[in-house]
């Protein structure tokens, strides 16, 4: 997708230049009218997006186009904006979220200690974006794709009421799929109610080779989230479900930063060791998660169909109270920032340590200033990123970032045995979350999301120890590395004048 949207942007500058030579030899001496009235209309819209924006960063791609793109730039934004705002589909995604979170249910005494002990990420997490925080759960951290996974099919052959499947990558001809795609099926057999739903985009292939028909041939009901053939008349491009989550009985819950392809569970190697994560959650916050799925399924299919079918046959009260935990999604439409305000929270709140793993880096002032004030203020700012990249541009970019953030004291690690995919924070052995939400901007701004805040869970411990691990297992980058030659500089400057729409 990164090198189509390049190739896009490289297609759209010489198709412009075309454009303006065709209309300087057409117009003649009428081309310096035209081309200040359509200054005048250009510096009008960028100025209207600037004001009625709820995000720059969330708008900076449409900045772009329109200033590198005068005339094509500024008519797909009036189209594209006014599609959206008349778009039915965005009005019952929005309606389908705020249905759901009526399904969650806090527990009032978690609440007065929420309020009682001012733990203010839970309380915006619980009072300002309506995801409960629960006690008794069972919260078990995998430190690789390789580690989750059994216990994934383990989890999936023991269903008894229901299975549900969302993931962006579903790789069709991976053993992964496969291995699961057999159990799904006998569990079809066996009377339940299997579900999958994957993204138009991160899986692709799936449409080819197990298109929603097929599937449901086989009795598994199945939706592709955001279809590529209806893009134009649904969502944008950019606005991709980017969730990775499986739902059993509405009693265990994964999640994590795993997708199902056999790079994610290291039988593939195309970057070396494929460093990723997965979370298994078992008890009451397992429900969180069989809402968020339904949210967008209803979208799509069965918007009448009643919550209270799928909530789970046990009271989880042989289970011991074990901190709170928090599963949560995003929405792009939604005009908080959620993934980005629980990092920013989490950064700004560390009094010790903060570390985190994130494939990409691709950061705006606000996340940079955080980054660099908990530096300053003496807390142990750690971000370990990959050392055998997927997509080197985009890597390019994530380097650029270095020098400004090591100066200002922040360790930047490369993790050697290969590449980090895992999407990781924990700070001061008190709060961490774990999910899908890289630190870029498509993750921030413009995917579906999904991810788990825990706080004083018992596995707190494992994730430290993890990302510990990693260091051990990486390489410092130097402030000398960091610091690019001229040349280097100037490609920096460009890749990040371009960051936002990659």
């Amino acid at each position: 997708m990164t090198i189509i949207r390049i190739a896009l942007v490289a297609f759209g500058v010489i198709a412009q230049l075309f454009v303006w030579l065709w209309l300087l030899l057409f117009l003649g001496n009428e081309f310096i009218v035209f081309e200040l009235v359509y200054m005048l209309i250009e510096v009008a819209l960028v100025l209207t997006i600037i004001k009625n924006t709820h995000s720059i960063s969330k708008d900076l791609p449409w900045l772009i186009i329109i200033l590198i793109f005068p005339v094509a730039g500024a008519l797909f934004y009036l189209i594209v904006r006014a599609s959206l705002n008349r778009s039915p589909l965005i009005k019952k995604i929005d309606k389908s979220i705020k249905e759901s979170k009526n399904h969650l249910k806090k527990d009032p005494k978690i609440t007065n200690i929420i309020k009682n002990q001012h733990l203010g990420d839970l309380y915006y997490l619980t009072e300002v974006i309506g995801f409960p925080a629960y006690a008794k759960n069972k919260v078990d951290y995998y430190s690789l794709g390789d580690y989750v996974y059994p216990e994934m099919l383990k989890a999936l052959k023991s269903a008894k009421k229901y299975i549900f499947i969302e993931y962006y990558i579903i790789a069709p001809d991976s053993s992964m799929w496969q291995e699961i795609l057999a159990i799904l099926e006998q569990k079809v057999k066996e009377g339940l109610d299997v579900r999958v739903m994957y993204d138009g985009w991160g899986s692709i292939s799936m449409e080819h080779k197990y298109p929603p028909n097929r599937l449901r041939e086989k009795g598994i009901k199945c939706i592709t989230f955001n279809k590529i053939s209806n893009i134009l008349g649904s969502l944008v491009l950019n606005n991709r479900d980017h969730r990775k989550m499986m739902i059993i009985d509405g009693v265990v819950a994964f999640s994590g930063g795993i997708n199902l392809d056999d790079n994610y569970i290291n039988r593939r190697h195309p970057h070396g060791e494929w460093k990723d994560n997965g979370i298994k959650i078992e008890g009451e916050a397992a429900w969180s998660f069989t809402a968020q799925f339904l949210s967008l399924w209803h979208v799509y299919d069965d918007e009448n169909e009643k919550y209270t079918k799928f909530l789970p046959d046990m009271s989880f009260k042989n289970l011991k109270d074990n901190g709170l935990t928090v599963p949560y999604s995003t929405s792009p439409f939604e005009k908080e920032y959620v993934g980005e305000n629980i990092y920013l929270n989490i950064i700004n709140g560390a009094k010790e340590y903060v570390y985190m793993y994130t494939p990409y880096l691709i950061l705006d002032e606000s996340m940079i200033i955080a980054l660099t004030l908990a530096a300053k203020r003496g807390v142990d700012v750690r971000i370990i990123v990959p050392s055998d990249p997927d997509y080197k541009i985009i890597f390019d970019v994530t380097c650029s970032y270095f020098e400004r953030l090591i100066k200002n004291g922040v360790k930047i690690y490369r993790y050697l045995p290969g590449f980090i995919h895992s999407k990781v924070f924990i700070a001061d052995d008190k709060v961490a979350t774990v999910g899908s939400i890289n630190m870029d901007y498509r993750s921030l701004y413009h995917h579906f999301e999904c991810g788990v805040y825990l706080y004083d869970v018992s596995a707190l411990s494992e994730i430290k120890k993890d990302l510990c691990e990693a260091c051990n297992k990486s390489r410092p980058v130097s402030l000398k590395e960091a610091t690019p030659s001229l040349p280097k500089s100037i490609y920096q400057a460009i890749l990040r004048f371009f960051a936002p729409m990659l």
